[in-house]
């Protein structure tokens, strides 16, 4: 987000225009002379304050859940985004999350502040978390696989400008290996005699649960330096989270292995899904059900049933970029083999939903053009707005590439979202705005409908590409009788009945299971 010139700070923001903060010089050291006498070892009863730069799906909430349980601590939420500072200080919040509202309405005013005065709060803070973007650069070394560390970099030398005190930096982004050593490097070679302690404190969240996953988590995992000043460090950021988290979820470890294991715990579930999404093309070949497999693997205690519901694909802002990330440091670290092992887990995901729209074409007759086909459901998973990666983009500009006439609606999304995603490059998604188009084309192709049977009114096909609870509730018997006869459902996740479906009348689809004799005689061609 932050980035420093010679002349000026120029902070960058993932969703805005570039703005100009004064220069460190006019820094006021007696406003800040109370905290310049904090040093190592920094205990929590001595803590003034934690500030969080960036105010995304990971640094609000985390925040949020801090403050709510640790009143002791000020919590201050820092993004250079006017909008997006409004709103979390109103009652729309920029992004959807199931008890983030409560949360945020019990501490916000109090002890949970969101501003856009960056420098202030970095400057008067003992512990800033860093939850900048982290994206999968579009161009030069490593462009398609490396993670972009601009804005993390640059965050490292604001923090270092800005500080009259000694601080813990904690990395909360997904970061490479190793980063922690560059951040080092960046702070002490600009410390001014400032001491800084970097941690590594990886977020294992999951959107559509993510609050119940920070009132309740499996774990949290602090990395930090093995040295003395370290180990002060690591157990300040201890005892925060010890307010409400019991002990032994709390995992200490060096800084390497905190930060690999974020990239791999992303890499093995992803891996699942994409196993489970091989045998599902297997599953139809053969005439077996994905479900009752999957069912009867996860029953093995030393397997389990999590991660393996077979759909069209996984999304989300981490599974691809963590994967590619991790592709990339194995290759530069001389591990070609590895390397491709984990890039199968990638072309397997490709591969689930190019398969998933060569069903649809090939079932309509070898053709969508011209044809209305209803998309239900954008975002990547329910209980999210969270448009990243979601396989709905790859399906509908499949379908887009027939010719096809879309339809779309997400109870979560909007229209200028949907459209953006459609006419956005590969990895844009992940960059400030102001480097992508402020006003997306729209394509002409694509409506956004306000419900479920405005949007299959007169289609041809229904696609279900999110498992939204409301879509196994419809009136398929009314959907069915405003549709264009034969009448098509292709099931992205196996969220509908479909032995009811055909009694209506639809020619059903659904993912991994045994196919319909109208399926068998249309074979979809790879």
């Amino acid at each position: 987000m932050i980035t420093p010139s010679s002349h000026h700070l120029q902070l960058i923001s993932p969703q805005f225009h570039i703005i100009h903060i004064p220069p460190p010089q006019s820094v006021n050291l007696k406003v800040t002379q109370r905290h310049s006498t904090i040093s190592f070892p920094l205990q929590i009863k001595k803590m003034v304050k934690i500030c969080c730069i960036g105010a995304g799906y990971v640094g609000g909430p985390t925040m949020a859940v801090i403050a709510l349980k640790c009143p002791n601590v000020e919590v201050a939420v820092v993004d250079i985004s006017v909008p997006r500072i409004t709103a979390w200080n109103s009652d729309q919040l920029p992004i959807y999350e199931p008890g983030l509202d409560e949360v945020v309405k019990q501490c916000r005013g109090k002890n949970l502040f969101f501003s856009t005065d960056v420098e202030k709060h970095v400057r008067e803070a003992d512990i800033v978390f860093v939850s900048v973007n982290t994206p999968t650069k579009t161009r030069g070394l490593g462009a398609g696989k490396a993670a972009d560390l601009t804005y993390w970099e640059s965050a490292a030398r604001m923090i270092a400008d800005v500080s009259v005190s000694d601080k813990i930096v904690v990395e909360k982004s997904t970061v490479p290996v190793k980063t922690a050593e560059a951040i080092e490097k960046i702070l002490t070679h600009n410390s001014k005699g400032i001491k800084f302690q970097i941690l590594s404190n990886p977020e294992f969240l999951a959107e559509g649960t993510a609050i119940d996953d920070l009132f309740n988590p499996d774990r949290v995992l602090i990395g930090g330096r093995e040295t003395p000043q370290g180990f002060t460090a690591v157990k300040a950021l201890k005892d925060v989270y010890a307010q409400w988290v019991p002990e032994d979820r709390i995992l200490t470890t060096n800084l390497w292995s905190a930060e690999l294991t974020k990239l791999a715990a992303n890499a093995f579930l992803a891996q699942r899904i994409s196993s489970v999404n091989a045998m599902s093309a297997l599953c139809e070949a053969t005439g077996a059900n994905v479900s009752e497999v999957s069912y009867a693997v996860g029953k093995d205690s030393r397997i389990g049933p999590k991660f393996l519901n077979s759909s069209v694909g996984f999304g989300g802002s981490c599974f691809q970029k963590d994967i590619l990330n991790l592709v990339y440091i194995c290759e530069c670290n001389g591990l070609p083999e590895v390397a491709e092992y984990w890039k199968q887990v990638i072309k397997i995901n490709d591969y689930q939903k190019t398969r998933f729209v060569n069903r649809i074409v090939s079932s309509m007759f070898n053709t969508v053009s011209n044809k209305k086909i209803a998309v239900l459901g954008f975002a990547f998973k329910k209980d999210t707005g969270d448009t990243r990666e979601t396989p709905a983009i790859d399906v509908c500009k499949g379908l887009l590439g027939d010719k096809a006439r879309i339809s779309i609606y997400d109870p979560q999304v909007t229209e200028e979202q949907i459209q953006r995603d459609l006419t956005m490059n590969k990895f844009d998604w992940d960059h400030p705005l102001h480097l992508q188009p402020m006003s997306p084309t729209t394509v002409k192709q694509v409506s956004v409908a306000w419900d479920a049977y405005a949007a299959t009114k007169d289609a041809h096909g229904i696609c279900l590409l999110t498992e939204w609870d409301e879509f196994k509730t419809l009136d398929y018997e009314r959907i069915f009788e405003n549709m264009q006869k034969p009448a098509f459902v292709f099931d992205g996740r196996n969220v509908v009945d479909a032995e009811k479906l055909r009694k209506i009348g639809f020619i059903v689809y659904s993912i991994g299971k045994p196919l319909d004799q109208w399926l068998k005689d249309m074979p979809a061609l790879a």
